[in-house]
């Protein structure tokens, strides 16, 4: 990134350094993130509540450990955003929904507590998209979250806050989640990493679900090393496990191996997304890795994204059946009509949905068996316009990640014409193998202009 306050510029792995060289303190960071937030926030919209108190507290006690050489992890006294669908104790937990603004929250959710245990500083929530349920994070009751690199333009959803936080430096990492891309998709409009790992790597416990077969929680950082350390911290791993979450594969351990490309004539893709892709698979050659363009036969991603939206349906009104019965004008008409799509399907095409959908993920899994990891785009298009609709197949490519349950991670891959971020992502069967494609590959974009300095 190219910020210029260097607290801001150092992500969540460089923080750790600087506290351990005693060159700033957990305080001054926190106070730096409280500056921008003031600052910065009204005109993008990420958070919709904040928890400055207790963030502050957490800051000195972990200066404290710092002082003492008794850091908690290397997140001790990081500054993360939490996505509102995640329960922060004492914060509200509405998941973006009207209906629930009142409810607070009683108890953090575990991935919460294994942040707080891990010495990060939560310095709140941050905007989603309505249920989790779209991913442009237009939200009708508690506002837009503009893109960092282009106010009026969409920084993607449903983890729309979380993505636009992190780019603009309004936090060091974020907390997001994914059931059809909804790490991915901010990640990839915003220009910053999005990492949704391996299925149940995270608990979902204390999360609003859209559709508990399909969620994860996953992590945005500014880097993959960030989203890295992010993601060892949030699932609690043991030590030695931990040790190789927390830092992506190198490379010199996947050359040799051979990485898919997915080939891209039949799909409706921007140019400048194909040729995003293109130069990242001349890259990954040039590094030594051995790339095959794939077809993925077997796998329709069209049916694929039309069967998870349709199970999500099912599953979120399942989820709110009581309070829509009780409280209907808390839901917008748009979050009832997606719900209802799947909601409202007899049993047997549900039951033939989750069949037909876990049939197209081992027809994938059949053929990525052959490689290490997929490459392809994280959205077949770069942000839109409020003004315009959210595109239809946004989420065409993210949803596979969801329907094998396996990691993938987006990364930036430079700009395009109109100066808005490109994205791919590396969907892998292990969390560091992702990671480190990632991690080799990425064109990081820099700061957005607007929030730079």
């Amino acid at each position: 990134m190219s910020f210029a306050n260097p607290i801001i510029e150092a992500g969540v792995c460089d923080l750790a350094a600087l506290f351990a060289d005693r060159a700033v303190t957990p305080v001054e960071v926190f106070h730096a993130y409280q500056s921008r937030i003031s600052g910065l926030d009204g005109a993008l919209g990420c958070y919709v509540a904040l928890d400055m108190a207790r963030a502050e507290q957490a800051a000195h006690e972990s200066a404290e450990r710092w002082a003492k050489g008794q850091a908690l992890s290397m997140l001790d006294g990081a500054p993360i955003a939490v996505k509102c669908n995640i329960a922060v104790e004492g914060l509200p937990w509405h998941a973006g929904v009207g209906a629930y603004r009142e409810r607070i929250a009683h108890a953090d959710a575990p991935v919460v507590a294994k942040l707080r245990e891990a010495g990060a500083v939560i310095l709140g929530l941050v905007n989603m998209h309505e249920g989790a349920f779209g991913a442009s994070t237009d939200n009708p009751w508690f506002g837009r979250t503009h893109n960092p690199w282009r106010h009026g333009f969409s920084a993607g959803g449903s983890s729309g806050g979380s993505g636009a936080a992190v780019a603009a430096g309004l936090c060091a990492g974020a907390l997001g989640t994914d059931t059809l891309g909804s790490v991915r998709i901010p990640a990839s409009l915003s220009g910053v990493f999005g990492h949704k790992p391996t299925q149940g790597l995270i608990s979902i416990d204390g999360v609003v679900p859209m559709a508990w077969t399909l969620d994860h929680v996953g992590v945005l950082g500014r880097s993959a090393a960030d989203c890295a350390r992010l993601l060892a911290a949030s699932c609690g791993a043991e030590a030695e496990l931990a040790d190789e979450i927390a830092r992506p594969a190198d490379l010199e351990a996947l050359i040799g191996s051979a990485v898919a490309v997915l080939k891209l004539d039949d799909f409706a893709v921007d140019e400048a997304q194909k040729v995003a892709l293109r130069a990242t698979v001349a890259n990954a050659r040039r590094l030594g890795l051995e790339v095959e363009e794939v077809e993925l036969e077997g796998y329709d991603f069209q049916e694929a994204y039309r069967l998870g939206v349709l199970i999500s349906g099912a599953e979120s009104m399942a989820e709110h059946a009581q309070m829509l019965a009780d409280h209907p004008q808390g839901f917008s008409e748009a979050y009832r009509q997606r719900m209802a799509y799947g909601g409202e399907q007899s049993a047997a095409i549900l039951a033939a949905a989750y069949r037909d959908l876990a049939g197209l993920a081992e027809e994938a899994r059949q053929t990525l068996g052959a490689y290490q990891a997929l490459l392809m785009p994280s959205t077949p298009t770069a942000a839109f316009s409020f003004e315009q609709n959210q595109p239809a197949a946004i989420a065409l490519f993210t949803t596979l990640g969801n329907a094998v349950g396996l990691p993938a991670t987006a990364f930036p891959v430079g700009l395009d014409s109109d100066g808005l971020p490109l994205s791919v992502q590396a969907l892998a069967w292990d969390d560091e193998t992702s990671l480190g494609l990632a991690n080799a590959l990425a064109q990081p974009v820099g700061a957005p202009p607007a929030y730079r300095g």
